[in-house]
C-alpha cells in the first residue's frame, strides 16, 4: 500500500535524478545547468523538514486523502 511516506521518497528521489539528468553536462539528457537548482531546492527541502516536520508535499497528499504510515 502507498503511503505518505513511500511517496514522498519517490517523488524526492525521481526529482532529484531527472533534475540531474537535465542539469548535467556529461548526461544525454543535458538541456541547462540551471536545473540544478531544482536538486538543491529538493535536498534543502528534505533537510527542513527533517528537523521542522513541515513537508509541502505531505500535506498536498493529506489533503487527497493519503494515509500515513502508522495510521
Amino acid at each position: 500500500e502507498m503511503t505518505i511516506e513511500k511517496t514522498v521518497r519517490i517523488f524526492a528521489g525521481a526529482v532529484v535524478l531527472v533534475s540531474l539528468a537535465l542539469g548535467v553536462a556529461a548526461s544525454p539528457l543535458f538541456h541547462s545547468a540551471n536545473w540544478l537548482w531544482l536538486t538543491a531546492f529538493v535536498g534543502l527541502n528534505l533537510f527542513q523538514s527533517g528537523f521542522t516536520g513541515f513537508c509541502p508535499l505531505e500535506m498536498i497528499l493529506t489533503r487527497l486523502g493519503m494515509k500515513h504510515a502508522a495510521a
